[in-house]
C-alpha cells in the first residue's frame, strides 16, 4: 500500500508546490497515512482544510483502503 500512496502523492504534489507548499510521506500504518506538510503549507491557517479536503480526498480516491490521513 505504501507504493500506491507514494504514487498518489506524486500526483497531488504539483498542486501544493504551485502555492509554495509541499508534502512528505512519513508513514503508512494500519491504513492510516501520516504526512508532513512543508513550505507554505506548514503553519498555514488553511492547512487543515488542505489536508482533509484536498490531500485526504485525493489519496482515498487512488488508494481506497486508506482510513485516515494525518499530519505531523
Amino acid at each position: 500500500m505504501k507504493e500506491k500512496v507514494e504514487q498518489a502523492i506524486k500526483k497531488i504534489r504539483p498542486f501544493l508546490q504551485r502555492d509554495g507548499g509541499d508534502i512528505e510521506l512519513v508513514e503508512v500504518k494500519d491504513k492510516v497515512v501520516t504526512v508532513k506538510l512543508k513550505g507554505a503549507c506548514n503553519g498555514c491557517p488553511m492547512a487543515h482544510i488542505t489536508l482533509k479536503q484536498g490531500v485526504e480526498k485525493a489519496l482515498k480516491e487512488d488508494v481506497p483502503e486508506i482510513v485516515k490521513v494525518e499530519s505531523v
